[in-house]
């Protein structure tokens, strides 16, 4: 019997003991850089004559490993595999299903160090965001491992008396997971055993840009006793192998976080019935977001000003919770620029992650790098620049956290998801307009309000159309078990990750009565 679930605490990077581990394990890491891993369908390692290259973002020429390529030959056998493997899962009582996740946490959190010194390399992770990132996914683990052991519990239904009657959870199928890049440890492990939790069988296709944690976690899941086939490892492209996941008439669900785009076109393609498909698949989709953070004019600004820079330039912004828009009353609004832009240039370090030392690091390839400088050329043009604007100094993919004042609510940088360390700050002219300007984005995912005003408060409660709100503190960091992460709108389905009933969208009800 496992007690009450708890978050995995954070460890303090400020004792030196600490920050000694710490670079131990980085050096460690270091030493195994460059290694090739396998693409595995049913425990079979194999490699295809094509590689997935993941390099530094921070040091574009430092090799992070070369991942096996799978080509969409390889989708049709991994389907296969988890199909067979599918028949004696589905049939493991959910104690033994619950037990493989929770000793996968304990694996997880003997090598926590370990696997976030692989992220401060395969992503120029800052050390607390990486080693925040491991703790996370330990939490999705003894979370969901639980909610495995309630759903096995009875149902409570009323009864006839020349009847009995009991109602099961039971699981879907074959699910492709298709998680995101910038949480390849949490996300991807919370993604793929949350549904392997419920009893259903998977095939991750990892993020082209973070494969090599995607392996290491892999090889997690096998340690804990994941049976071969219950999990494949299908790295490969979007369009070649994604698409032919996404596509296959025997696959039940596909579990996706990522882009607006790519969502919207999953939800298109998995919504057409195939030749010999059965059944109508479910999509789980978490699709990002332009967050915004309402200061109100009685609020306590200082308090505002850490929580806007926080949530901005936390992992160069690179959250789909990350704050990109802040909303300030014209009460306040001078006074929050002018602490807001003063907090971001005394506490806001651009760097390296190996260092340990910087706030923001390198972003996560050229291409984002590209598009983030196009942005801000862009904002030059519909704002007024205050801070940054610019690449920053180093061998990799560095931007100076960016600030806009003075931004039209319906800017091109105050309505699209740039997903880098920009902020664009809105005047509004009372509380009425900041809310209607934060609502009237296409996406709903989080969202935070400073005031003090009590009646403002609960009109934010029940109208601000986010899944994630927080009154009073910043709109990044929601913890698995107490927050329940999922967004609204174009920003998903409101697949609630770490929350009470996550596990329920990869099963499905089934009724069976009895006559007397």
């Amino acid at each position: 019997m496992r007690g009450p679930f708890q978050n995995e605490p954070a460890l303090d990077f400020s004792l030196p003991e600490n920050r000694a581990a710490m670079r131990a394990a980085l050096e460690q890491v270091k030493s195994q850089l460059g290694q090739r891993y396998p693409i595995v369908i049913g425990g079979e390692r194999r490699e295809t004559g094509e590689w997935i290259r993941s390099v530094n973002p921070g040091h574009p020429d430092q090799v992070v490993g070369l991942v096996a390529k799978a080509r969409a030959a390889d989708v049709e056998d991994a389907v296969a595999a988890a199909e067979a493997a599918y028949q004696e899962w589905r049939r493991m009582p959910a104690s033994g299903r619950a037990s493989v996740l929770f000793r996968m946490a304990a694996i997880i959190r003997r090598r926590k160090l370990e696997l976030a010194a692989w992220m401060v390399y395969e992503l120029d992770k800052p050390w607390d965001e990486a080693e925040g990132e491991v703790c996370e996914a330990i939490d999705f683990l003894e979370w969901y491992g639980r909610q495995a052991l309630e759903l096995a519990q009875p149902v409570q239904l009323s009864h006839i008396p020349e009847e009995a009657v009991q109602l099961y959870w039971v699981p879907l199928g074959v699910g492709v997971i298709i998680p995101p890049w910038n949480f390849p440890c949490a996300i991807l492990t919370g993604m793929t055993m949350g549904p392997v939790a419920a009893g259903n069988t998977a095939i991750v296709k990892p993020a082209s840009n973070t494969p090599v944690i995607g392996y290491k976690m892999f090889e997690i899941m096998e340690e804990a006793g994941v049976p071969a086939g219950v999990v494949n490892f299908l790295p490969g492209s979007g369009a070649e192998v994604g698409d032919a996941l996404v596509d296959h008439p025997r696959v039940r669900f596909v579990n996706f976080t990522g882009s607006k785009d790519v969502g919207v076109r999953i939800y298109e393609r998995a919504a057409r019935v195939q030749p010999g498909q059965r059944w109508l698949k479910r999509v789980a989709a978490e699709m990002g977001g332009k967050d915004a953070i309402i200061v109100d004019a009685d609020a306590d600004l200082a308090d505002a000003a850490q929580g806007i820079v926080a949530s901005a330039f936390g992992f160069s912004g690179q959250k789909c919770s990350a704050c990109s828009r802040a909303i300030v009353h014209a009460d306040v609004y001078d006074e929050i620029v002018e602490r807001v832009v003063a907090l971001t240039r005394e506490t806001v370090k651009v760097g390296s992650g190996e260092s340990g030392e910087a706030t923001v690091c390198a972003v996560v390839d050229e291409k984002q790098y590209r598009t983030i400088l196009n942005y801000i050329e862009i904002g030059k043009q519909e704002g007024r620049l205050v801070l940054g604007g610019e690449p920053a100094e180093g061998p990799g993919y560095y931007i100076q956290p960016t600030i806009f004042a003075d931004v039209p609510a319906d800017a091109r940088i105050a309505c699209e998801e740039i997903f880098g360390p920009v902020l664009a700050i809105v005047k509004a002219k009372d509380f009425d307009e900041a809310l209607a300007i934060a609502n009237a984005s296409e996406y709903g995912l989080t969202g935070s309000v400073y005031s003090r005003n009590r009646a403002h408060l609960e009109r934010a409660r029940f109208e601000f159309e986010v899944g994630n709100l927080y009154l009073n503190r910043k709109c990044t960091a929601a913890l698995q078990g107490v927050h329940g992460f999922g967004g609204m709108k174009l920003s998903g389905t409101n697949t609630r990750a770490g929350g009470p009933d996550y596990l329920q969208h990869f099963m499905e009800l089934k009724s069976v009565g009895e006559r007397l």
